[in-house]
């Protein structure tokens, strides 16, 4: 809040001297429309984000050319670049600066064909790249996460002053971006990480971003991260997310989540295909219908695209030629870590990252397919399922893979929940679905429900008892079992939606096997127990 007012106290300044001709003309701004609401929050657009700053601003270009630049950004590899020019075209001007010269080069020819040159400088000396940029400097980082980032910010360091602030945009653990903030602070100079979602296109044309940190340095960066964030119907793709590595974390578990969205549609595409014996044209098809419905989304719909795409070389569908092999950077694991730590189930989104293990020992599967054939174990696929209805089973499927997303999505908010919770960091879960609602890989008509889910009670403790989804569940319950039935019966392993469909079962069964546990642990280990008659730990002597 102090920094805030006293940055209002230099703009005024700068205003004034302005007026008097004593400092040029910098580029206009003007005040952004909305409105205060009683508990202290900004009202925009029907929506209400936390309240960054009392000063709402966006920005208007200038006609004349700037003479230094409204933030800088480092690191331009895809999505830096992109990120930039999608700065640029909104009006800010941006300088830009990468370790190799190509790189900035390709950027500055890029921002000249694209008519942004007037918007977009490159910088191939550091120094010349942060005196560019107007007091208080705002740096975005796009670098690869770990010693680059380190690297990085020791050099940014030495030219920065008190009060300038560095965004980190990379998917960094949060730990990491705690430490760093608390190492910076010590020189007066600000720090957040912000998750950054979309890939190529959406750096482009509009991502999901996730910034976490102080509100102090939120307020330097919020009216660029309003304009440049995918736009939706109930305002930018943006929000303060809360405090510390708060906004590194929820990227983290938005990762986990995509994880799962891409197991589970794979596992319908195998069934449809082995089990159903779709070809790939009626694939594309059926990917094509379901984006017109409750499953529409970004990445249903590419899958659609996926299945139709053929190779340029042979005509054959490119899909058939691509290796079983799936490639990770961290993130999904990293979401099973922290769901362990905090002792949140994540059954689904787990099964995601073990398939991506097992598809990763592509010589040993091939191996293990011999072996057992040999003795006479065919493997799935082998020999048509006989009396498959397709239009049944492409029903079945559909609500098949909805019910399994509304377990995988449950899991991804418990664990924000939990983290919440564990760092006082007072997520708003509802808030973060709507940021994701457009933008971001995991973006679907689906977020909007999630959203109403935790509108109608902020302290839900699951989305699998909330009214609507309940019913939803509860309609899909049969063919949800059917398919899991009929992949487990043919060999088509499914380990998404067979642990969505247990993780439901278990969550609504007032009473489990973890008596027998218990008891065993108590046998072998004296661990003792609880009972259900009386209060109290017990031990008993077994044997």
């Amino acid at each position: 809040v102090v920094v805030g007012r006293h940055l209002r106290d230099v703009r005024r300044k700068e205003s004034s001297m302005r007026a008097l001709g004593v400092l040029p003309m910098a580029r206009t701004r003007v005040q952004s429309k909305g409105r205060r609401s009683k508990d202290g929050t900004w009202k925009k657009g029907g929506v209400r984000r936390p309240n960054a700053t009392q000063d709402r601003r966006c920005v208007v270009a200038s006609a004349e050319k700037p003479t230094t630049s409204r933030l800088g950004l480092v690191g331009l590899a895809v999505m830096g670049q992109n990120l930039a020019l999608n700065v640029a075209e909104k009006g800010f001007p941006i300088s830009v600066y990468n370790r190799s010269s190509e790189k900035t080069d390709a950027a500055v020819a890029r921002a000249e064909k694209e008519g942004l040159s007037d918007h977009l400088k490159g910088y191939k000396d550091l120094a010349e790249f942060v005196a560019s940029i107007e007091r208080p400097r705002s740096i975005i980082l796009l670098v690869k996460a770990g010693a680059p980032v380190d690297a990085t910010i020791e050099n940014l360091s030495k030219l920065l002053e008190p009060g300038d602030l560095i965004v980190d945009g990379g998917n960094e653990w949060y730990e990491n971006t705690e430490r760093r903030a608390a190492a910076l602070a010590e020189k007066g100079i600000l720090y957040m990480g912000m998750g950054v979602s979309g890939g190529e296109e959406g750096a482009r044309h509009g991502p999901s971003l996730m910034p976490g940190g102080s509100l102090e340095a939120y307020a330097l960066i919020e009216d660029v991260v309003e304009k440049v964030a995918a736009q939706v119907d109930d305002g930018p793709c943006v929000t303060y997310v809360g405090p510390g590595g708060a906004g590194n974390f929820v990227k983290m578990v938005h990762n986990g989540i995509e994880y799962g969205d891409m197991q589970l549609i794979s596992e319908a595409y195998d069934i449809l295909k082995t089990i159903g014996g779709l070809t790939n044209e009626e694939l594309a098809e059926t990917f094509s219908e379901w984006n017109k419905g409750e499953l529409n989304s970004f990445l249903i719909e590419i899958t659609a695209n996926i299945m139709a795409k053929r190779d340029e070389e042979n005509g054959a569908f490119l899909v058939d030629n691509i290796l079983d092999k799936t490639g990770m950077k961290g993130t999904g694991k990293w979401t099973v870590q922290q769901a362990a730590e905090l002792s949140v189930a994540a059954p689904t989104i787990a099964a995601s990252l073990d398939s991506r293990f097992l598809s990763g020992a592509k010589e040993e599967r091939v191996a293990a397919s011999s072996f057992y054939e040999k003795i006479g174990m065919s493997p799935a696929g082998s020999s048509p399922v006989p009396g498959i209805d397709k239009a049944q089973l492409v029903d079945d499927v559909q609500q098949a893979l909805y019910a399994s997303k509304v377990c995988s999505y449950a899991q991804g908010m418990n664990l924000l929940r939990a983290k919440s919770l564990e760092r006082g960091w007072d997520l708003k879960l509802g808030e973060m679905a709507r940021i994701w609602k457009g933008g971001c890989i995991i973006r679907a008509v689906f977020l909007e429900d999630i959203k109403k889910a935790y509108d109608r009670d902020a302290e839900l403790a699951s989305l699998l008892v909330d009214p609507v989804f309940a019913a939803a569940l509860r309609d899909r319950e049969s063919a949800w079992r059917r398919v899991v039935t009929l992949a487990i019966g043919a060999g088509v392993g499914a380990p998404g939606m067979t642990s969505s469909l247990g993780y439901f079962d278990t969550y609504r069964r007032a009473r489990l096997p973890a008596n027998l546990v218990q008891a065993q642990r108590d046998y072998f280990g004296s661990h003792t127990y609880e009972r259900v008659d009386r209060s109290g730990w017990h031990h008993t002597l077994w044997s």
